[in-house]
């Protein structure tokens, strides 16, 4: 895997899940579209249509105010409601592989508001291996590595309360929030990387065994 850091992180995000997530759609059968996520209304032909037109919006620059508010959503899955299934994965590759420059580029600028466009396509990727029944939905293949490095440094930015992650066969824990330097303990979880992407990104919890002291699950919500 390429050894990259700081902007150019959300590109290898993006094109790691791109490898995995994009043949894993091919194979699929068109029924297997219609099945429904953990997303509230959508099934994972809506989750894909909203991830390409996430990207096709970064990269030709469509981030106007409203962008990525619940109707903006929905306006983009209703603009691709007469698209073949094939047509939007096709949107979603060429946008998994095309917005990485754009939101290096952004980053380079010190505009690092996209980095979690890319982080939320990859969670999103997940909800549909999980709808797919693929194991590993939130921890499977490369892109893990890059995704909580990423979860990493933009809960950090963000100013978000510390965190001390003990994950299954990781031998140094990973740090997330802002270092206090003296302040309050940190939180302290320990369990899977899949369990903590699920907590990080208040995604069903049925059936995870972890430990948390010093917070609450809703306290840990990046996306809240």
């Amino acid at each position: 895997m390429e050894s990259v850091r700081g902007p150019e992180l959300p590109g290898l995000l993006l094109r790691a899940e791109r490898d995995a997530l994009i043949p894993l759609l091919r194979s699929r059968p068109d029924e297997d579209f219609a099945i429904r996520t953990c997303c509230p209304g959508w099934t994972v032909r809506h989750v894909l249509a909203h991830c390409g037109a996430a990207l096709t919006r970064v990269v030709e620059g469509r981030l106007g105010d409203g962008v990525f508010s619940p109707e903006s959503n929905d306006r983009d899955i209703a603009e691709r409601a007469d698209w073949s299934n094939a047509r939007i994965v096709d949107e979603l590759e060429r946008g998994m592989t095309e917005a990485g420059p754009v939101i290096a580029a952004a980053g380079r600028q010190g505009h690092g508001g996209l980095d979690g466009i890319a982080l939320g396509e990859w969670v999103h990727a997940g909800d549909v291996r999980e709808a797919l029944g693929e194991p590993g939905a939130y921890e499977a293949g490369e892109a893990l590595d890059p995704a909580l490095e990423l979860f990493a440094a933009l809960t950090r930015a963000r100013g978000a309360a510390p965190l001390l992650a003990a994950v299954d066969g990781r031998p140094v824990p990973l740090a997330l929030g802002l270092d206090t330097d003296g302040g309050p303990e940190p939180a302290r979880y320990r369990g899977s990387a899949g369990t903590l992407v699920r907590l990080l990104a208040a995604r069903p919890l049925t059936g995870t065994r972890y430990e948390l002291t010093g917070a609450r699950e809703a306290d840990l919500n990046f996306f809240g």
